[in-house]
């Protein structure tokens, strides 16, 4: 069996079980700041070049709590095909609707805060509509699917101290493969 502080990132490993707090608006500059330079993060880790010579790993979210805060916003920056980047900022999120549709990552999902390699399939909703707020506290309804779906539900259970490890079946890691959709 796997010892848990084996494959967290040891300096959070705690931390990242426990449920962050909601967002009290206005947001602090701090973490206005603490946003956009997560946004900066996670484009940078997406250059090969640079994430090579810095040896950091690719990574398309990040959530609050993987910094030792425990506040419940993430962000999202996805690189597309084209090399422009699709991002959210997420505040306060909650899942409203969800497909019946599933689907997980078929190379296997990763996260920044686990630092070995874990087989088997975490089941995702195809698509889901979230609500949550912007940065000044608007609120926002969107639908999202397939790796903007994925993404959106392994920040959110970071933000409920769950990884995504927690959702591997111990007993049958491809447990139901069959019923989901690669992506």
């Amino acid at each position: 069996m796997i010892n848990e502080c084996d494959i967290l990132d040891e300096k959070y490993a705690k931390i990242l079980r426990e449920k962050s707090d909601e967002v009290v608006f206005p947001m602090s500059s701090k973490d206005k700041e603490l946003i956009d330079n997560m946004i900066k993060y996670l484009r940078l880790s997406q250059d090969e070049e640079y994430a090579e010579k810095n040896n950091i790993r690719a990574g398309m979210g990040l959530a609050a709590v993987q910094l030792g805060i425990l506040k419940r916003f993430f962000v999202i920056s996805y690189k597309k095909e084209d090399g422009s980047f699709e991002e959210y900022t997420v505040v306060n999120p909650k899942i409203i609707t969800h497909s019946e549709e599933e689907i997980y990552v078929e190379e296997g999902e990763g996260c920044l805060s686990v630092t070995t390699d874990i087989e088997g399939i975490i089941p995702r909703y195809a698509r889901i509509t979230v609500e949550y707020y912007n940065v000044e506290g608007e609120k926002q309804t969107k639908r999202v699917r397939e790796e903007i779906s994925v993404a959106f539900q392994h920040e959110i259970d970071h933000l409920n101290g769950i990884i995504y490890i927690d959702r591997i079946d111990k007993k049958d890691p491809f447990k139901n493969i069959d019923n989901m959709r690669p992506i």
